[in-house]
């Protein structure tokens, strides 16, 4: 049945009390608090009987993990969607990290990124590992500059 909205005079179709769907939800309406099943705090719950907070650090951290890494590499989402499909020496494609090949993060070339997995990650940055990597990825056919593998 539509009638006139006592709030904001529109012509919409009514909830409860006289007022629209917007109106009632913005003047009358008050959510249920229960305690959140992880942070067991008593707030609005959101989904899975956890509030906003706990759910979405639990059910999307890992896309806020990747804005803030792509974020602070400078690269933009095309260009690190693509390299971070795949692990470049190792074919993994469930996690992949960005690595610039020069560990410069202002050089943002195609040919100075890399998609590497977490383990392949870490051994590029550890002495210790870093020649075999290097190794590898010269074998893949990455221009790997010359003071990078003089330094390791």
């Amino acid at each position: 049945m539509i009638k006139t909205c006592v709030n904001c005079e529109k012509e919409k179709e009514h909830h409860a009390k006289g007022l629209c769907y917007g109106c009632y939800k913005k003047l009358k309406w008050q959510p249920k608090l229960a305690s959140c099943k992880r942070c067991k705090r008593k707030l609005v719950i959101h989904a899975k009987k956890l509030c906003a907070g706990c759910y979405n650090h639990l059910f999307h951290a890992d896309k806020s993990k990747q804005h803030y890494h792509r974020k602070s590499n400078n690269v933009d989402l095309k260009t690190y969607r693509k390299v971070t499909q795949t692990c470049v020496v190792c074919g993994f494609d469930k996690i992949v990290d960005l690595h610039h090949i020069d560990s410069n993060k202002e050089n943002n070339s195609p040919k100075n990124l890399v998609g590497l997995c977490p383990n392949h990650h870490r051994m590029i940055n550890n002495a210790k590992f870093r020649q075999e990597i290097f190794k590898t990825l010269k074998e893949k056919g990455f221009d790997l500059p010359l003071e990078q593998i003089m330094k390791s």
